[in-house]
């Protein structure tokens, strides 16, 4: 078979496949392998390093073996009839990301008061039901910060104390008030049809199962006479009423399908369409 020309246009030139370096690399292993086996070991992978880096040098030595490969003609692009339709930067489905609309920030701090209120009803009228007090709940909620209500007696905690109860209502206030804002997060990024099941029952349920794990460390006078299933009556009616609310609320747009300088806040002339 005549060797290609090298100049010829169709074929072009690489390099050699060789195993010598395989054969070098596997004796320098046997090599160092002998240090901690035995001579025997070291001086056959000296000969089979020797070997190996021979036959390599040997390729590339006095000048470095090469083969032709032929060059397959490249295939032709496939053609359609049909056009595409590219996006611009700034379109509506641009990089579309979900959500693509979110309930405001103001919705958040909405529901979190109206859904603490609802909490706080029902709350109140287990205490007045079964200790014939409103302030037994209101008291029990703010023993974690008065050390006076956490030891005091059940006929103390049915008592009206102004501490407590300012204690209590900031407490309250600003926890539900912070998960009225994490439901205007997790809420868009449900499905529609379930925002009701986990928004008003599964996140209440879960945030119940967290708190009664935890609640002995945070408030231990609560832990001792909570009410779990009542508790947890009132966790899921705090999510449905915050939840509801923020549902219902107008929801903005993203800015994800705004331009870069819109973003910015950059005044740009627009893009011809």
């Amino acid at each position: 078979m005549n060797t290609p020309d090298p100049e010829d246009p169709k074929f072009v030139e690489l390099p050699e496949p060789t195993g010598w370096p395989i054969i070098a690399a596997f004796g320098l292993v046997l090599l160092f392998a002998g240090l901690v086996t035995s001579f025997f070991i070291t001086f056959i992978g000296v000969l089979i390093g020797l070997v190996g880096f021979a036959g390599w040098f040997l390729d590339v030595f006095p000048h470095p073996r090469h083969y032709a490969v032929a060059l397959e003609e490249a295939p032709q692009p496939y053609t359609t009839a049909r056009s595409i339709k590219y996006l611009k930067i700034g379109q509506r489905g641009h990089r579309m990301r979900l959500p693509v609309e979110v309930p405001p920030l103001m919705a958040g701090v909405k529901g979190g008061i109206v859904g603490a209120v609802a909490m706080a009803i029902l709350a109140c009228a287990w205490g007045y039901f079964k200790y014939n007090s409103i302030w037994y709940p209101v008291n029990l909620l703010a023993a974690a910060a008065v050390p006076s209500l956490a030891e005091a007696s059940q006929s103390a905690l049915s008592q009206f104390h102004l501490v407590g109860f300012i204690v209590a209502v900031i407490s309250h206030g600003s926890v539900s008030i912070m998960i009225g804002l994490l439901y205007i997060v997790l809420l868009p990024m449900l499905p529609a049809k379930f925002e009701w099941f986990w928004g008003g029952i599964m996140t209440p349920l879960i945030w119940s199962g967290f708190l009664f794990a935890t609640i002995r460390f945070i408030n231990p006078a609560l832990a001792v006479h909570v009410d779990w299933p009542w508790f947890v009556v009132c966790q899921v009616a705090f999510g449905m009423v915050c939840g509801y609310v923020v549902f219902k609320e107008e929801k903005v747009e993203t800015m994800q399908s705004l331009s870069l300088a819109a973003k910015l806040g950059i005044e740009a002339p627009e893009e011809n369409s």
